[in-house]
């Protein structure tokens, strides 16, 4: 397991009932990135990754 593991579990527990669109998502993600500008790179990784996940290409 890895250490995520633990924040998507807890993810999936307290909201997992819920339904977001993307731009809340998107929102969220700025919001951290401005609270946790380290996080930048990794946090453009992951946006990308989602937004090509249905790309055939990849």
């Amino acid at each position: 397991m890895y250490f995520t593991d633990r924040g998507i579990e807890e993810l999936v527990t307290r909201r997992g009932e819920e339904e977001v669109t993307v731009v809340w998502l998107a929102e969220r993600l700025r919001e951290f990135v401005d609270l946790n500008p380290d996080f930048e790179t990794p946090v453009e990784r992951l946006a990308t990754w989602l937004a090509r996940l249905d790309d055939e290409d990849d």
